[in-house]
């Protein structure tokens, strides 16, 4: 029977068969669904053992809540300059309030923009590292200042899965009993920054021979980008270096908004003067203070040096200064070729 004219058959010869209602699953549509019940199966196997295994062994943070580190013995003049330091760890405790607010701005901005909003983990940070891990990028880590508080005090170094764990418990259970000022000032007086220094005060004098409250912008950044690897970022062993994580901490900081663009352009050309390990106190009485160090050994033994023990001398530091000037210039004068000529001739009568 023929169609009536101007209406089309629903199936004509060498058109495509009609669709199924009934579609079929896609593959990706299974992969999916499957890699989605894989990855539940795998968390839910990792919370039981977070929470049944790992959780009841972690350490006792106690060592966080009653801070108490181990502190140098340090020999001063009669009027209270320092003129020796001895003991494993060089380190000054200094109160939160006592750091200067650019270097508290600094290490935030390069160690955890984040940290006063998150919770110990910053989950946007992890996912960050891990695209760029799988990327292939340069390996980057994810800690946070608490985790790293974590790592510092209870665990090592070695990059395991078990201990990135145990340091994310840990750090739950770090912000769940002391403040975040608190973590801070404890990372701020724990961290090793090099040259045997233990936190940014002892560093500031390692490094600048300053006191903390006097460094400038430029050397808040400088010191900042220590935490990350004492040995590669130092100004001592490595200038060029440091000064490229410096002003690379700068520019997070002035982007952060944590300094005005007038301040990033001072900070970015002031020249920095770095002294070193061995260069740090004003007024040379090595002599003193090791006499000093004798005594208080053979009286006290290995203790001396971890309790943060203060000792003072009878001397001053004008008159100290005076008579070390006048050795440098008798040590001169034996050392000029005119005293060598005499004492050569001397030597022949």
């Amino acid at each position: 029977m023929a169609n009536p004219p101007g209406k089309k058959s629903s199936f004509q010869r060498g058109s495509a068969p009609p669709l199924s209602k009934k579609t079929s699953s896609s593959p990706l549509i299974k992969a999916f669904l499957i890699l989605t019940l894989v990855l539940g199966l795998f968390f839910s196997m990792l919370v039981a053992y977070a929470f049944i295994i790992a959780k009841p062994n972690l350490p006792n943070i106690s060592a966080l809540v009653d801070y108490n580190p181990k502190e140098p013995l340090r020999v001063y003049t009669a009027d209270k300059v320092l003129i020796g330091e001895f003991g494993e760890e060089r380190r000054s405790v200094v109160p939160l309030n006592e750091i200067p607010v650019y270097l508290k701005y600094a290490v935030i901005a390069i160690e955890d923009d984040r940290f006063y909003s998150h919770s110990g983990v910053d989950y946007w940070g992890v996912l960050r590292a891990t695209l760029a891990n799988l990327r292939g990028r340069l390996s980057q880590g994810a800690s946070t200042i608490t985790m790293q508080v974590a790592r510092n005090f209870f665990l090592s170094n070695e990059k395991t899965f078990g201990r990135k764990l145990y340091e994310v418990l840990l750090a739950w259970e770090i912000e769940s009993q002391l403040t975040k000022d608190k973590i801070l000032e404890i990372y701020m007086n724990q961290i090793y920054l090099g040259q045997r220094a233990y936190g940014f005060a002892s560093a500031s004098k390692i490094y600048f021979g300053k006191e903390l409250k006097d460094i400038t912008v430029a050397e808040s950044a400088m010191l900042a980008g220590l935490p990350k690897a004492p040995s590669a970022y130092n100004p001592v062993n490595n200038f060029k270096r440091a000064k490229i994580r410096q002003e690379y901490i700068l520019q997070r900081m002035r982007d952060l908004s944590y300094i005005t663009p007038a301040e990033y352009e001072k900070a970015m050309t002031e020249t920095i003067k770095v002294r070193g390990l061995g260069k740090e106190f004003d007024t040379r009485a090595d002599f003193v203070a090791e006499m000093a160090r004798q005594l208080l050994f053979a009286q006290y033994g290995e203790i001396i040096y971890s309790q943060g023990v203060n000792v003072y001398t009878t001397v001053l530091k004008a008159d100290q200064d005076a008579a070390y000037a006048r050795s440098e210039e008798h040590t001169s004068e034996l050392q000029s070729p005119d005293h060598l000529v005499c004492r050569l001739l001397l030597e022949k009568k």
